[in-house]
């Protein structure tokens, strides 16, 4: 162990003294990206005919979810600027909530093999009758770095997912992320739920 030690120290001596003889010097450079610009934030509101409600980014657009052609209440909201989409599934709960939070843990455990970490955080708001969690999925190759679940614990379940269309690279794209955060967090604490278009199901 101690001739160890001392192979080591003369080890890294050397290193030194190889280093200040040397007339040149390397220093290893930052890893840098390219500036992202990210428009000023706007909101406009969703559109009544869904049984929930919120505001959205006027720089995004919506469209049906075309995986999901009979589930009208599907959505997507895009990200053409970032090539990104924000994924939003809706369900009508009726004595099925448990299967509906179970589905959504499955798909978050899912992206655990690529992440560096998972934070939840509860979503609580008796006024709005809106309760749930919101997942930031870390790691430079998770495949989305940020879910959500809210439910009035009744009648409505929806849950939300964000994508890239890229390979993920979630550090290189960290500042689109946080600012995509901002504004998926903008749209649960404005979701509220519409009755009348579940009560004309």
């Amino acid at each position: 162990m101690v001739n160890q030690i001392i192979r080591a120290g003369l080890f890294f001596a050397f290193l030194m003294l190889a280093t200040m003889a040397c007339d040149s010097h390397y220093s290893p450079k930052p890893r840098g990206y390219f500036r992202i610009e990210l428009p000023v934030k706007s909101y406009i509101s969703s559109d009544s005919s869904l049984p929930y409600l919120f505001e959205y980014p006027e720089y995004t657009f919506i469209s049906p979810d075309p995986q999901a052609p009979n589930e009208k209440y599907w959505i997507n909201i895009n990200y053409p600027q970032f090539n990104a989409t924000l994924h939003l599934s809706y369900k009508h709960v009726s004595n099925n909530l448990f299967t509906y939070l179970e589905d959504a843990y499955t798909l978050v455990s899912k992206h655990i093999p690529k992440a560096d970490a998972i934070t939840d955080s509860v979503i609580y708001d008796p006024s709005r009758q809106v309760y749930g969690l919101t997942y930031r999925i870390e790691g430079s190759g998770a495949a989305s770095p940020y879910q959500f679940f809210v439910t009035d614990s009744t009648s409505h379940f929806l849950r939300g997912a964000l994508y890239f269309n890229t390979t993920p690279n979630n550090d290189s794209l960290e500042p689109v992320i946080r600012f995509l955060v901002g504004d998926i967090e903008h749209l649960i604490n404005t979701v509220h739920w519409n009755n009348r278009v579940i009560d004309n199901r």
